[in-house]
């Protein structure tokens, strides 16, 4: 099953995508005298991985806005260097263990949106970084790398975005220069990890301008989804609805006018504008 949030009639709602389009949960519910919740985030608590569409008219992709899935994920976790070329990218060791860090809500654009770049003396060397997202389904601690898959929700595709010459400054830095406004997104759609096969066998690719800037395959991850999921959860608690983006082959460095998207055949993708912020001061007295 695929998921999305979408904007329609000025409101948002949650719906099951088909090959006709996208068919709103609350008609679902009208034909099918069912009470799901207009909620991916409420979907996924729930564990509900099929939804009948059938009889229920769907509305063209094209005349929805996309959305991202939900606006609060209970926790963002990235994971850097995770691929030797990003790696060898930005001339840094890749970490034995997985290099994880989180990322506010805060930073999130809507997929489809804009990338505001800060002004230049905050940052002006960043980079995008399309990556696979895995959607945690249901609370675990302590999972075995066997067990992994049974916690995993669906996959999505992701935008990861890096303030490279802050970074660079102090590798202590990494929080900061990963959590400007608008250096994160997921979705739109989110597959139910039922719709996959093999994991590993998915190829990410990051496109910078309709060209081609990375892609490389899950296997030759560093550390793999499933062991990801299992290592972390050996340090917390693991939520409905956490979002793990995990890395990227390498990262496309951006400048306004720029176009970006994240890309993985039978997942999804994750596109953007890029534009210049300008320092525009609000929210005190002058």
């Amino acid at each position: 099953m695929r998921l999305m949030t979408f904007r329609y009639g000025g409101q948002d709602h949650a719906g099951v995508v088909t090959p006709a389009g996208v068919v709103p949960v609350l008609e679902i519910n009208t034909k099918h005298d069912l009470h799901l919740p207009n909620s991916l985030l409420e979907i996924i608590r729930q564990d509900i991985r099929e939804i009948p569409t059938s009889g229920v008219s769907a509305i063209s992709l094209a005349d929805v806005e996309p959305r991202l899935p939900y606006a609060v994920p209970p926790k963002i976790y990235c994971i850097g260097l995770n691929y030797k070329s990003h790696a060898e990218d930005i001339d840094a060791v890749q970490p034995e263990e997985p290099g994880s860090f989180m990322k506010p809500a805060s930073c999130m654009f809507q997929p489809g949106g804009d990338i505001i770049l800060p002004p230049a003396e905050v940052s002006d060397d960043v980079d995008a970084e399309g990556e696979l997202g895995l959607i945690i389904g249901r609370s675990c601690r302590f999972v075995p790398v066997e067990k992994a898959r049974e916690v995993i929700y669906g996959l999505t595709t992701t935008l990861d975005l890096t303030a490279l010459d802050v970074l660079r400054k102090n590798p202590r830095y990494l929080t900061r220069a990963k959590s400007i406004d608008t250096f994160f997104s997921f979705g739109p759609v989110i597959v139910t990890s039922d719709e996959v096969g093999d994991i590993d066998d998915l190829e990410v690719i990051t496109e910078h301008n309709e060209g081609v800037c990375s892609r490389d395959f899950v296997r030759n991850m560093k550390h793999k989804p499933l062991n990801l999921v299992a290592f972390h959860s050996n340090f917390f608690t693991l939520q409905p609805g956490d979002v793990i983006s995990t890395g990227c082959p390498k990262g496309a460095r951006i400048k306004a006018g720029d176009r970006v998207r994240a890309r993985i055949e039978g997942v999804g993708t994750t596109t953007a504008n890029v534009t210049q912020g300008l320092r525009t001061p609000f929210g005190f007295s002058a």
